[in-house]
């Protein structure tokens, strides 16, 4: 179960970066300057979603009480996952969209039209 918020909260964070990645990309720039900015621009916003849901948590990770031992490991896979979730996703895929555009992997986007 904490694997799969995990997931969920990791994927949504590569999903929006990606999209300004591309978004960056229809502007005219390139695809590593497309990265390079969009990693700038959506680091606070990823930085706070992940460090809000770990404070979150935190209360449930450092709980002794018995009933609540049970969700200790769960809370753990969450807060420790996405705390080195985050930086790969801030990181890693800004420069694997670069890598797999210098490949040829990525979709040709077109500029947007002059107005």
């Amino acid at each position: 179960v904490g694997f799969v918020s995990l997931a969920g909260v990791v994927v949504n964070n590569a999903i929006v970066l990606v999209a300004f990645i591309k978004l960056y990309r229809r502007g005219g720039e390139s695809a590593a300057e497309g990265a390079r900015r969009a990693a700038r621009q959506r680091f606070r916003p990823i930085l706070l979603t992940s460090l809000t849901t770990v404070a979150g948590v935190l209360p449930l990770l450092t709980e002794t009480s018995l009933q609540a031992q049970t969700l200790v490991p769960l809370v753990a896979s969450l807060a420790f996952g996405l705390a080195a979730a985050t930086f790969q996703v801030l990181f890693l895929v800004p420069a694997l969209y670069a890598i797999l555009d210098d490949l040829g992997l990525t979709e040709q986007v077109a500029a947007a039209p002059a107005s």
